[in-house]
This record gives C-alpha cells, structure tokens and sequence, in this order.
C-alpha cells in the first residue's frame, strides 16, 4: 500500500504521531510531506496552496490512501491536486480549534474553525485522539453551523458522526521505565510547553501557596521554550526560585528519562490538553498524574488522580500536593495507574484496522 502522510502544521506533537506511525508499519510504502509548525494563521489557510503547486508532482504519484492531520486544508487541496480527489483519505485531530483557547493577542477569524470542519466533511474517516476532542469539535461546529445566516445543508453533523472514531495518540512502549527512589522531598515534574495555554498562571500561583505554608516539595520545570515566553515564568522564578530543582529545556532524551524516572509527581496545569502525552509518559515513568478533572483527563485515569476546577483551584490543587508530600514524608505514595493499554502495543491493531479500511474504502 502507498500511503501519503502531510503533517501541515508539523508541531511536536504531531510530530510524535506521524514518526511513530511509520516507524509501525514499515511495510507500507510512505511518503511524507510537512510544513513547519509556526505563522498559524497562514499554515492552515496556505498549506494547500504551498503543497498544490510547490509539491505537484510528488503529489500526484498515485495513491493508495492519504493520511493527513487536521491543519491540512485538504477539501482545497483536493481541488487544486485533482488526483488527489479520487485517493481515500483518513483526518486525524490531535487537537481542535473549537476548544482551543484563546489568548487575546492572535488575531481573531472563525477561519480555522471553517477549514476543519470542511476538511473533515472532504475526509471519508474521521479519527479524534479522545472522545473530549470529539465532543467538544462536534458541540462547537454544531453551534458554528446554527449561526450561519442561510443555505447551510441539513444533516451535516450526522453525516460527520458516521465516519467518525476515536484513536489515541500511541505512546512509544519504551516510554515505560518505571523504577523511583523514594527519599527526600515530593519531587513534582512538570513538562509542558511554555506557552499561555499550558496555565502557568495556575502553576506560579500554586507553587507560591505552596511555598507560603512551608511544604517540602521541589519542582522541575521543563518543556519546549519559543521566542516568546509568558512573563509569569520570571516571576515564578523569582519568587519560588528555592522550590524549583530544574528549569529549563531538557534537551537530552536520556537526561530526560532520567528526570521523569526521579520524580514522584508529574503535574498539569493546562487549559486545554486534548489527550496529554507529557502527561502520559511520566505515568509510564511511574510518576502519579495531578491533572484537572476537566479537559481529556476523566477518560484516562480515575477521579482520585483528577483535582476539581470547581471553586477554588489554587487551593484545590495546592491541598493535593500538600497531601501527597505528607505521603511521601511517610513512603507512603500511591502507585502510578497502569497507562500500558495507550502504548502502540496496545494500539497497533486498531490503526492497522484503521488503515486496511480505508484503504480498501473506494
């Protein structure tokens, strides 16, 4: 089978699924197309146009299925590639711009949100990486179509719901290297990007509670940094400097491993996480996840490792690392969850499923 893979906002993240999913089926022939993750607003509106004409003639190789992610524009591409009309064609979302938030500072245009929805309705499988993606991409276009003034076909939701399923994103099964010392201070990790919407406001306010009531617990701070970085991480760590035991981009894999093997505690703080593979990955470590019970989290783990949004979250959260430090303290932490049924071991039979179906679509 020749399979087209275009990745047109080509994050880390979607990075992660795209090199994982060849590097599983090597028996397939793949060609893979990217754009590089930066200029939003023209990645999702242009990457048809740059592919189309910058990437014709790879383009119209001949096909026997096209996977791409849901930044591709691909009802336009399909127009502009006319070859590619006839390819079957599987959209996969890791995230959806329904539900992402916002910041205040990008500029605002339902565009995004239309580009998705159309590329999905051009798809003929639609897969979501959680169902909390799926619903919350349903309830948002839904709303979306009913404020369109006229001429909006009926049953377009409908339509979208038979062709759609939920797949995660597999973690690589040597992610699993659990093994913790268990002396010293609760060691919390917490490995996201450094962006708004990972909620390093919540972050800074909690450490500073926690810093305040005089709590033994040592922080490490790590994930992809860009060139601009939010202002709350210089406050943060200049007023919880003592509490933090790393800071900074981890660019070594193993120094990495190292540090989710060493820590107690792996932490979100996010606004939005449509599944959570940092997160993901330092449960496999051994780590005990302290997430929201909001956002994909209540699908992946039960509610005892979920703290409440509800009321006051800083103290919500704070209450939750205070405890679990006192656990600690008396070697006394609970296990990590058992996370081995999202590893590609335990997935690699559905995304072959997946694949041989569409493939086999038209």
């Amino acid at each position: 089978m020749r399979i087209l893979l275009l990745s047109a906002y080509d994050a880390v993240s979607h990075q992660y699924w795209r090199k994982g999913l060849v590097a599983q089926f090597p028996e397939y022939e793949w060609t893979v197309l990217t754009l590089p993750g930066r200029f939003f607003s023209w990645r999702v509106r242009g990457n048809s146009l740059s592919w189309a004409f910058n990437e014709r003639e790879c383009l119209e190789q001949g096909y026997d299925l096209l996977i791409a992610t849901s930044m591709t524009d691909l009802s336009a591409l399909k127009g502009l590639v006319p070859s590619l009309a006839g390819v079957p064609s599987i959209v996969y979302f890791h995230e959806n711009q329904f539900a992402y938030p916002l910041s205040g500072k990008e500029f605002s245009s339902v565009e995004p949100r239309v580009l998705s929805l159309y590329s999905a309705l051009a798809a003929d499988f639609v897969v979501f990486n959680t169902r909390y993606n799926k619903e919350t991409f349903f309830n948002g276009a839904g709303a979306l179509l009913k404020k369109l003034p006229d001429q909006v076909p009926p049953g377009l939701m409908a339509l979208l719901a038979e062709k759609t399923r939920v797949l995660p994103v597999p973690v690589q099964d040597t992610a699993l290297i659990k093994g913790k010392s268990r002396r010293g201070p609760l060691q919390v990790i917490w490995n996201h990007r450094w962006e708004y919407d990972k909620g390093p406001e919540l972050l800074y306010r909690v450490m500073l509670a926690l810093k305040q009531r005089k709590v033994r617990v040592l922080f490490h701070l790590v994930g992809q940094q860009f060139r601009y970085i939010p202002e709350v991480f210089e406050q943060l760590k200049n007023d919880c400097g003592d509490l933090i035991a790393t800071w900074g981009y981890v660019d070594s894999r193993q120094a990495y491993n190292r540090l989710l093997q060493n820590s107690d505690v792996v932490l979100s703080t996010a606004l939005h996480d449509f599944q959570g593979i940092a997160i993901l990955e330092g449960v496999a470590a051994g780590c005990v996840p302290v997430v929201p019970d909001r956002l994909a989290y209540p699908e992946l783990f039960a509610r005892q490792f979920c703290y409440p949004d509800r009321g006051n979250e800083v103290d919500n959260l704070a209450r939750r690392l205070t405890e679990l430090a006192r656990l600690k303290a008396h070697q006394d932490l609970p296990p990590a969850p058992s996370v081995e049924q999202f590893f590609w071991s335990g997935q690699k039979n559905a995304y072959r499923q997946l694949i041989t179906s569409a493939g086999g679509s038209r």
